[in-house]
């Protein structure tokens, strides 16, 4: 195994970039995975990394071995895994990924619009429990955090490795590609979301974290919804929205 043991290697500043930079990750179409799990979720799914990385201290556990065996992977000196890691108590694995392009969509049963939302933890917890309940594909507006970037992975614990995430779309043109039910959280709606019917072929619209959803995006929704809330705060966070509307579609389908 080959060992990376200087920062001017030449592997340690491209993995060093793809972890800082979203623009680095965008051109290259290249991500870092942290941890076992995620690195596993990513073997799971059928999807081989390019290459897997592992710290010098820790190439005899047996969670890892089992990892490394019959893939292409190098060693790197602690000081340089820690610097690179992008959490403070690093597993000792990571793996270089090509980010999946996927497929487009043939009207997915169950989908979700996401517009602008631009917190890495919302991103990533949204997309955990899209793929928790059952969604097959999500679509990032232009404005959306960089689904790829190390704090969306960590969020998402895996999820990734269970969508189709289709990024930089034109939500507008999505939607009104889109032959299902468009349900829009909406805080002005009249409705409530659990006096929808959600047992169709359904897209739920979670507009960004501040402004909500836009008009434009607004107007292609079919339907508009609330989520009642008889407590004394004005609003959820977009995360927690969109896992009551995801679940809310399992429970109905049960």
């Amino acid at each position: 195994m080959k060992k990376i043991a200087s920062r001017d290697n030449a592997i340690f500043k491209m993995l060093s970039k793809i972890e800082r930079h979203s623009k680095e990750r965008r051109e290259s179409g290249k991500a870092i995975l942290d941890g076992v799990h995620l690195v596993e979720s990513c073997i799971a799914s059928g999807i081989e990394p390019d290459l897997v990385i592992v710290r010098e201290d820790c190439t005899d556990k047996p969670e890892i071995l089992g990892i490394l065996k019959g893939r292409e992977c190098v060693s790197m000196l602690d000081t340089l895994f820690d610097r690179l890691s992008p959490v403070k108590s690093p597993t000792g694995i990571l793996a270089l990924l090509s980010i999946p392009v996927p497929e487009p969509a043939h009207q997915p049963e169950f989908c979700a619009f996401l517009d602008e939302i631009q917190d890495p933890g919302n991103m990533g917890a949204i997309l955990r429990s899209a793929a928790a309940a059952g969604a097959s594909d999500i679509y990032l507006s232009r404005g959306c955090a960089d689904p790829w970037s190390p704090k969306v992975l960590r969020s998402g614990m895996g999820a990734h490795f269970s969508l189709r995430i289709h990024e930089d779309q034109d939500l507008v043109d999505a939607m009104r590609h889109y032959h299902g039910e468009k349900i829009a959280l909406d805080l002005d709606a009249d409705i409530s979301i659990y006096d929808i019917d959600l047992r169709g072929k359904t897209g739920f619209v979670i507009g960004n974290e501040g402004a909500g959803i836009s008009k434009e995006v607004l107007g292609c929704s079919s339907a508009r919804a609330k989520i009642p809330m008889p407590g004394k705060i004005e609003s959820l966070n977009a995360a927690q929205a969109a896992a009551i509307c995801f679940f809310e579609r399992v429970r109905q389908k049960a």
